[in-house]
């Protein structure tokens, strides 16, 4: 459990592709497979409720969007470059296995020499591990100003699937559903500056936060997986990278840990359920939404999807939803607001921030 007395998020910014992409333009390019399995179109939608995502150009790297949005946070926060002094870069997507992905945006964005810089890689809970990370420097008095970015690039798996499901004649009905998930992956950059509260006195103050580990399920999503490990699983699988994911029991686990994480959340900071006037959550899908909120028995119109607009942008999606309300206005000073993280391992990550202004 984290708690935290002087560390507030801040400037929170987006960069988001042009190239919007439908659910129904998926489908139209699957439908061989649709015709020969009898799958109606329009159930990639129907199931998830996502009308579209966002992708890259092809060939950009990851770190293009991270600058984007990291340049346009510091230039919001009116903190000089220099005065940046860690750096968390925290996306599934990478541009390369070494040196991290941080050293490309730490030389693009122009930060300064003395910033510490890293990756962090968690599945969909880098950016809530890398801003933790980050306030613990700050509340530790070791740093004033830190910068959490992350920039995920969906199109090359989404290619990579529908490239397989239409090569893979021997593909079912029942075996598609462990590539579902990936047809409803995007992309998008975020960004924010964390500070001492006692310098910037407005944004998102950290109240506390709590981590709950659910490891037996980490099979449950595999990602760039060999054949071997694909097999040893249980799904049937190719040698190309992919992701293969068992969508309903992801569901059904993610949720039950969830719960257990959101009672230890309100234990430890004194919350009741009606407590926070906002709920950001990961971005999945209609079902996880409507099952997330039934668990926790909490208002659902307290609620700010992004899902259909923008997909699952993995670390990206629950800060992207986050920005989301911040810009358009829909937070009150002194409003409490549940950050409610979930990533394939499983993990949880829950954090309770109080809005100043």
């Amino acid at each position: 459990m984290f708690r935290f007395k002087n560390s507030v998020l801040h400037s929170f910014q987006v960069d988001l592709p042009e190239l919007i992409v439908s659910s129904d333009d998926l489908e139209i390019r699957l439908k061989d497979f649709y015709e020969r399995v009898r799958l109606p179109l329009g159930r990639l939608e129907l199931m998830t409720g996502i009308k579209e995502r966002r992708f890259w150009k092809s060939g950009q790297k990851p770190s293009v969007g991270a600058i984007q949005a990291g340049l346009k946070s510091v230039q919001e926060s009116r903190i000089n470059l220099d005065k940046i002094e860690a750096l968390a870069f925290c996306s599934v997507s990478r541009d390369f296995l070494e040196p991290a992905t941080a050293s490309v945006v730490h030389n693009g964005m122009g930060l300064g020499s003395r910033c510490m810089l890293f990756d962090i890689s968690n599945a969909c809970l880098g950016f809530l591990n890398g801003f933790i990370l980050i306030a613990n420097m700050i509340e530790s008095g070791q740093i004033s100003h830190g910068l959490v970015v992350s920039s995920e690039s969906g199109g090359p798996l989404v290619e990579q699937t529908i490239k397989r499901i239409l090569e893979d004649k021997n593909l079912t009905r029942q075996s598609f559903k462990n590539s579902f998930a990936s047809l409803t992956i995007g992309s998008g950059a975020v960004a924010c500056v964390v500070s001492r509260k006692d310098i910037v006195q407005k944004g998102f103050s950290l109240v506390g936060a709590t981590a709950k580990a659910a490891t037996k399920w980490v099979e449950l999503c595999l990602g760039d997986v060999s054949n071997d490990a694909v097999l040893s699983s249980g799904f049937d699988g190719g040698n190309l990278p992919d992701m293969q994911t068992d969508s309903e029991k992801m569901l059904h686990a993610g949720c039950e840990l969830a719960l257990e994480n959101w009672n230890e959340l309100k234990s430890f900071l004194n919350w009741q359920n009606d407590t926070p006037q906002h709920f950001i959550c990961h971005q999945v899908g209609k079902a996880h939404q409507s099952l997330l909120f039934q668990k926790l028995e909490v208002d659902q119109s307290k609620d700010h999807p992004t899902y259909q607009k923008y997909g699952n942008t993995g670390s990206a999606a629950l800060p992207m939803a986050l920005a989301d309300c911040y810009l358009s206005g829909k937070i009150r000073s002194g409003d409490k607001l549940a950050l409610l993280g979930i990533g394939s391992g499983l993990n949880s990550v829950m954090v309770g921030v109080e809005y100043l202004i």
